[in-house]
């Protein structure tokens, strides 16, 4: 898979694609279903299925304290495209120059000249350009004119319900996993390498390995059982925690914390992702380190049922 950073890294190569444009936070069910739709195109065309997204998002940008949670960082994402034989992938800076440009120049300077697109696949509710101006009504004229085609992505259902990234935070916020599976299509995960830390959990007994998040909020909040890919063969299980630690004074950055089960080894730099697969608890500041050794104990126990070990 190609990746290109920036409007000027496009070359006179990169022109001649089916493109779609979007943030595509959690490549879902829908996301997966247009991608698929892309690739029958690519296919119809004999030209390279590509993806237009945005870092950050742009809410992110516009206005960061009413930013939803992430559901995959870019590495995540950018690896969820590979998976999905994505070809090609243009990832454009949203900042103060592109939240700037006019929708007919975004048109001209991405789209005609860029990437040379010949058919092009967006939601009817995608706005773009400074103000937002740019819609799909636009699209179509524009292509009409210079030569491709604009079609709207329809709505993707699991049962009755629409599937959407809203949708998918929503439910891992009120710790409905299997919600959230059927509707990715997996079950959720995290993708970070693992970190240093204070080494407080080896001192009660229970040996951490720390993932930095990488993001300002996270759609996950408590006490989880979950496996571990990318240290052996097989999953790995064990119990991890998401949060902001209440329980240690004067910390108040937000981790993810793994503890395996019957693992004793230096991983510290290993890439891992970590599938949840059930929530245990919410988290909950302990009067002591004593109390909170109790709890993590329990929390292994159910976690340790769970997988029926």
């Amino acid at each position: 898979m190609q990746i290109i950073r920036g409007l000027h890294n496009l070359r006179p190569e990169h022109r001649g694609c089916v493109a779609t444009i979007g943030n595509f936070d959690g490549v879902h069910l829908g996301h997966q279903a247009v991608f698929r739709h892309l690739q029958e195109k690519a296919a119809a065309f004999s030209l390279p299925a590509t993806v237009v997204t945005f870092e950050p998002q742009p809410l992110e940008f516009f206005a960061p304290e009413r930013a939803p949670a992430r559901l995959t960082r870019l590495r995540e994402k950018l690896e969820a495209f590979r998976t999905a034989d994505i070809e090609r992938v243009v990832v454009l800076e949203f900042g103060h120059k592109l939240s700037a440009m006019p929708a007919l120049q975004f048109v001209q300077e991405l789209l005609l000249d860029g990437v040379g697109v010949r058919y092009l696949f967006v939601g009817d509710d995608f706005r773009f350009g400074h103000g937002r101006t740019g819609d799909i009504a636009l699209l179509r004229r524009v292509g009409k004119e210079q030569g491709f085609q604009v079609e709207n992505m329809n709505t993707f259902l699991v049962g009755e319900e629409r599937v959407s990234s809203t949708r998918i935070r929503e439910a891992l916020a009120r710790g409905d996993l299997e919600l959230a599976a059927h509707n990715l299509g997996r079950p959720y995960r995290i993708c970070g390498r693992v970190a240093h830390g204070d080494a407080r959990g080896r001192t009660i007994g229970f040996p951490t390995a720390n993932i930095d998040l990488h993001r300002r909020v996270s759609p996950l909040n408590g006490v989880y059982a979950v496996s571990v890919q990318g240290l052996s063969e097989t999953r790995l299980p064990g119990v991890a925690n998401i949060g902001n630690r209440p329980t240690v004074v004067g910390d108040t950055r937000y981790l993810l914390e793994v503890h395996l089960f019957e693992f004793d080894r230096q991983i510290y730099g290993e890439h891992v992702q970590v599938e949840f697969h059930r929530k245990l608890r919410d988290e909950h500041k302990f009067d002591s380190f004593e109390a909170l050794r109790e709890q993590i104990q329990r929390d292994s126990q159910v976690a340790r049922a769970f997988f029926g070990i």
